[in-house]
């Protein structure tokens, strides 16, 4: 590679950031334009791009940037002053430069588009009057002049003292001491004279004072820049990715080669060499953790462009938007950092859009007329949270869900049944927009589903929450990286497969009588009771195809991975529970890719390959976070709420005679159970059924709740409508009794503080669940009602022995 090739190269990557920068620090100085720092700054970046350029022969590029500089040196002369015609004009003045930048990396000249007209607006900027230019406040120059007596003799201090000192750079007067050109006493004067209001530079106090000469003065600002200079460079050095890349793969090697020896180790005796595979253990994870810290980059690498993107934004909507961030020295590996870009760019585009509103709408409703985007970031337990919010509209819920019906997505019937967490989350299916018209930013209902798909790709989760009037929250989790990861390696029909540790919340192993007894079913679902709340449960050998039915209910052991998918919890049942290792993630092959069980591929200690199960695209195929059962897992929004309030109970949802609803406590139910009709029997005028060795009473729940009013009720019948009864099977010290209904509905958790006073006997009150009036039974009181009315105690103790 030539000379200049290098040089273009550097000089394409140099200007590249200047860009970026420049992005943020005119959105800065538009609102802080009496700021001269930041003005200066944007003057070097100009005005070193036109400098290279001229040296490179890239005449178009070298024309714009000139242009640019003129207008930005009326701005530091305070000819003219900062106004949102003047800040467009400039951010054009950085896209164009940005699109010729491309064209010479792509085809080595600066393209053939003509930039004649945004030079010319950018000097009619210049040749505007300050009255004209609609001033919002006036800018100061970036350096106070020299005295007119120094400057007018000495012109080359003047040009030398344009640009003030960096607060990272030495200072001058350090510099003219360490030169022998002035005393420390000298120097301490002049920066109290500075002190007391001298806006001039050390060095001209002191060449107005004799102490020193101007080209010394001249002299010692082209040591700091060059101190400065080689301050940067020494500390920085650019490495290709590629390289990384492969450093990366190397180091993934390393640590299999490592899984290996240790693996090979724990059969061995030798101390020596026992202490020798430690030793190597701990370099390889330092050596690890060294190498993935090179590919860790600030999340303010792409949450630098937003400003920029909301402004303009905003300008076209005719809005007013405040961008606030906190955490933007988070750092993340850069190749997720290059995956959630484009979300992270919707969402913000979105919230802009959408959710602010226009300054005469806020201050209608009383809000300041400036809207606030807050973006923030920060590690927790092994994953970045991102959170952005707004101080917007919300998401009208109601419109979501009419949205959704008209579209087909969801029936009515469904509607009416969604809590509010759920109603929300159908913003990420697609063909969804709650948008009132479509615009050039969105509306088309495309968008926050390959949001949510691509954050899933990486392990990522997302989450919504909005308030009416207040705003929304949207919350992602995504891992630190992807190259190198903890998981939990489980056995399933003899083979291994790996479990990513951020999906994983706890293990349950069950053994003898809880083996084969603590798994229940409902509508033909097997679930686990884990501390009051139900689990639905998946069986990794039967989801695999590996066997055709799941499960059987003779296991002397049964071992539960509690995992957690799309912020929904289920336990996923294996073989066997073997170790957890950091393992390296291999790409699966394009013959794999369309199974979304697996997310990869690693190589076990032994040599043998384990598959990496996605765990979400597991839960999806199991279906155990669909409909129904996502709200038997008894968390989520109803496990925020339980901890503000105590007057909330787990509930158990029936339908009773036509379109009667009633709940059942949940700590009263025992089992939910399924009986075929040709399994009934008949003793005396009770029904009966052969249920685990015993003989199981059933009573019809609507007989019980007449049996209080009318107890000349006849023996208990069961429908002939259906070929199977739903039964809920009640349990106390004394009996136990099967309660047969016309359909299991659901498990909820709701606040029955509120409940109205009963309108019959055998019921507590009244309450609404899921929008429709339910009665709330009193099951003990209608149980000890029944037994009195139909069998003794003694006779329920026979039949239980």
């Amino acid at each position: 590679m030539s000379e200049l090739d290098d040089l273009t190269k550097e000089f394409l990557v140099e200007s590249n950031e200047n860009l970026d920068q420049l992005d943020r620090d005119l959105v800065a100085l538009e609102t802080d334009p009496t700021s001269h720092e930041i003005l200066s700054r944007i003057f070097r970046a100009i005005h070193t791009i036109k400098g290279t350029t001229g040296f490179l022969g890239f005449s178009k590029l070298e024309s714009v940037a000139h242009a640019g500089e003129n207008l930005l040196s009326k701005l530091r002369d305070g000819v003219l002053t900062l106004n949102p015609e003047i800040t467009s004009a400039l951010l054009a003045t950085v896209d164009a430069v940005r699109e010729m930048l491309a064209s010479i990396e792509a085809t080595g000249q600066d393209g053939d588009r003509d930039h004649t007209a945004l030079i010319q607006r950018l000097t009619a900027l210049q040749a505007a009057s300050p009255a004209a230019a609609a001033p919002l406040q006036p800018v100061a120059a970036t350096v106070p002049p020299p005295a007119k007596a120094v400057a007018d003799a000495h012109p080359a201090l003047e040009a030398a003292t344009l640009e003030r000192e960096a607060p990272e750079a030495k200072p001058i007067g350090e510099i003219l001491i360490a030169g022998g050109h002035a005393t420390a006493d000298q120097v301490a004067g002049a920066i109290e004279q500075q002190m007391d209001g001298d806006p001039r530079h050390v060095g001209e106090i002191l060449v107005e004072q004799g102490v020193v000469k101007p080209a010394e003065v001249v002299e010692a600002l082209q040591t700091q820049k060059e101190v400065r200079a080689s301050a940067l460079s020494s500390s920085n050095i650019r490495v290709d990715v590629a390289q990384l890349d492969k450093l990366m793969n190397l180091v993934g090697e390393l640590v299999l080669a490592r899984n290996q020896i240790l693996q090979f180790s724990a059969a061995q005796q030798d101390a020596a060499f026992l202490g020798t595979t430690q030793r190597l253990n701990l370099i390889t994870t330092e050596l690890q953790e060294g190498v993935m810290k090179t590919r860790m980059q600030p999340i303010d690498n792409i949450w630098n462009k937003f400003p920029r993107v909301v402004r303009d934004l905003a300008t076209s909507c005719g809005k007013r938007i405040r961008v606030e961030m906190e955490g933007k020295e988070t750092e993340l590996d850069k190749t997720l950092i290059e995956a959630i870009k484009d979300p992270l760019t919707h969402i913000v585009r979105n919230s802009a859009d959408h959710g602010i509103e226009r300054p005469e709408q806020r201050e209608a409703q009383g809000k300041p007329a400036e809207g606030r985007l807050f973006l923030r970031a920060h590690h927790e337990g092994g994953q970045v949270n991102i959170e952005i919010s707004d101080d917007g509209a919300g998401i009208p819920v109601d419109r979501v869900k009419r949205k959704a019906v008209d579209r087909g997505l969801i029936t009515p019937e469904q509607a009416a049944r969604m809590s509010e967490r759920e109603a929300l989350s159908l913003i990420f299916l697609p063909g969804l927009s709650t948008a009132e018209k479509v615009t050039n930013v969105s509306g088309r209902g495309v968008g926050m589903d390959v949001v949510k798909t691509n954050l899933e790709k990486i392990g990522g989760t997302v989450d919504i929450q909005s308030q009416p009037g207040k705003g929304t929250t949207l919350k992602i989790k995504i891992p630190l990286t992807l190259a190198i990861i903890p998981a939990l390696i489980v056995t399933s029909a003899g083979d291994y497969y790996a479990i990513p540790q951020i999906s994983l919340l706890e293990l349950v192993r069950l053994e003898g009588d809880e083996a084969r007894k603590g798994i229940e079913s409902i509508h033909g679902a097997p679930v686990y009771r884990l501390r009051g709340n139900l689990l639905p449960l998946a069986y990794l050998d039967h989801e695999l195809g590996l066997r055709t039915e799941s499960g059987s209910a003779e296991q002397d052991v049964v071992n539960i991975v509690v995992l957690q998918a799309d912020d929904r919890q289920f336990g996923l049942i294996v073989d066997e529970v073997n170790d957890t290792e950091e393992i390296v993630v291999k790409p699966l092959g394009k013959q794999l890719k369309g199974i979304t069980v697996f997310s990869g591929a690693t190589i076990m200690g032994d040599g043998r390959v384990a598959l990496i199960l996605d765990v979400l695209g597991l839960a999806h195929r199991a279906k155990v976070i669909s409909e129904v059962r996502e709200r038997t897992l008894g968390e989520g929004d109803g496990r925020e709420e339980k901890v503000g309030s105590e007057n909330r109970q787990a509930l158990l949802l029936l339908r009773n005679q036509g379109d009667g609803r009633i709940a059942i406590p949940l700590n009263l139910v025992t089992r939910l159970e399924e009986f075929p009709r040709s399994t009934l029997e008949k003793t005396g005028d009770q029904t009966v059924v052969q249920y685990r060795n015993s003989i199981l009473p059933l009573v019809r729940v609507a007989d019980l709740l007449q049996e209080r009013r009318k107890k000349t009720r006849g023996p208990n019948e069961t429908s002939a409508d259906d070929a199977l009864i739903q039964v809920v099977v009640y349990s106390d010290s004394e009996r136990s009794v099967g309660l047969v209904v016309d359909r299991i509905l659901d498990i909820v958790e709701e606040d029955i503080a509120n409940r109205q006073a009963a309108s019959r006997d055998g019921v507590l009150g009244t309450v609404v669940i899921q929008g429709r009036v339910t009665e709330l039974l009193d099951l003990e009181q209608l149980i000890r009602t029944h037994a009195a009315l139909h069998v003794t105690k003694k006779s329920y103790a026979q039949v239980r022995a």
